[in-house]
């Protein structure tokens, strides 16, 4: 019944042996409750999972590469998502939160007088002196770290890495943030600099390895998101990181606003529809004959299924369904649809479990 859903596709030079992939996640999780969730995400038959935020460099959030330890735990994840029969891509990350801007934040958050929700806005606020002020030395530095990664991530066992087109290379990419008016500000082509000299630093190391980027998509009428790409400058950005080297394309909201609206509820005033991305891929299709995978509220099979017919994408990603029911895709490829534990898009204890530093869960968790 849902043939093209679970036929393999060739996407960016790897082989799915189906079309759903699960979406890059900050999780939030402990090392142990993290591995475990993807393995049973591996299990219930999705096709690659996409860990995210793995930083790029020595200093970040979350488990590093350039660490014995580190590499040890994507080592485990990468064991635990193969024996399971799918593939596994390190989504990678370069913050643009300026630290030393943070500090002064830190007292409120302790005592609570700055809520999860409010200091959001507050680091987004010093994003734009940031990216407008970091010196080419660090950029270049940066950059290059994207390809030392790739090449650590590859030794940790991943099969795929994508660039993660938002936080750094979103905020370069953004007129409302990039006031640069050197060779990385200014043009559209300037802009896309950033991205394009992480794209070849990782091809130049890595000839054959995947690279997918997540194409991060600002809108305007109505306004949503602050980085990211407008859908005017595509035709620039996604020619030169197509020759720079990607091999797919991940497309979605840009980020950098509220998370409510790159994560949308079923209550969201404008992308509270089924697939509400996708339009966003519509446009990034007439662009390239490269695999497109889309993403936001996916969820029903037959809408999926219909999707991938018409060739409007390739592949269909999904962060909260997975977490819902990692068995989705074992249940509808089986006949077993109406058994899905349905997401519904409430926020509750995905987001919410985020913002309160709970961890990533689900509502359905006590019904398993």
């Amino acid at each position: 019944m849902y043939e093209t859903l679970n036929s393999p596709v060739n996407y960016g030079g790897i082989t799915l042996k189906n079309r759903v992939i699960f979406a890059p996640t900050s999780m939030g999780l402990g090392a142990e409750a993290w591995r475990e969730a993807l393995r049973r995400i591996a299990a219930g038959r999705c096709a690659m999972i996409i860990v995210g935020d793995v930083p790029v460099t020595r200093h970040g959030f979350g488990p590093s590469l350039y660490t014995a330890k580190g590499r040890a735990f994507y080592r485990s994840v990468a064991d635990a998502v193969h024996q399971e029969g799918c593939l596994l891509c390190a989504q990678l990350h370069q913050t643009d939160s300026d630290w030393k801007a943070m500090l002064k934040y830190v007292p409120g958050v302790l005592t609570r007088r700055i809520s999860p929700q409010q200091l959001r806005p507050l680091l987004n606020e010093q994003v734009g002196p940031c990216i407008t002020g970091l010196p080419q030395k660090k950029i270049r530095a940066i950059t290059e770290a994207f390809g030392e990664a790739a090449v650590l991530a590859r030794q940790a066992g991943f099969d795929m890495v994508q660039v993660h087109g938002d936080r750094m290379c979103g905020s370069f990419s953004s007129a409302l943030y990039n006031h640069r008016t050197d060779e990385y500000g200014g043009s559209p082509e300037n802009r896309a600099r950033f991205a394009v000299e992480a794209v070849r630093s990782i091809r130049r190391r890595l000839p054959d390895m995947p690279i997918d980027y997540k194409l991060a998509v600002r809108q305007e009428d109505p306004h949503y998101s602050n980085a990211g790409v407008l859908a005017q400058e595509l035709p620039v950005f996604v020619p030169l990181l197509e020759q720079a080297g990607v091999t797919s394309f991940h497309v979605t909201l840009a980020n950098h606003g509220s998370l409510s609206d790159t994560i949308p509820p079923a209550n969201h005033p404008y992308f509270a529809g089924q697939g509400c991305f996708l339009p966003f891929c519509d446009q990034v299709r007439r662009l390239t004959r490269l695999p497109v995978c889309g993403v936001g509220g996916l969820n029903d099979p037959d809408f999926i299924e219909q999707q991938l017919r018409a060739g409007r994408i390739d592949c269909a990603a999904m962060s909260r369904q997975l977490i819902a029911d990692p068995d989705w895709p074992n249940k509808v490829f089986s006949g077993k649809a109406g058994e899905i534990h349905r997401c519904v898009r409430c926020n509750k204890k995905c987001l919410g479990g985020m913002m309160a530093h709970q961890g990533v869960h689900c509502i359905y968790e006590r019904m398993d």
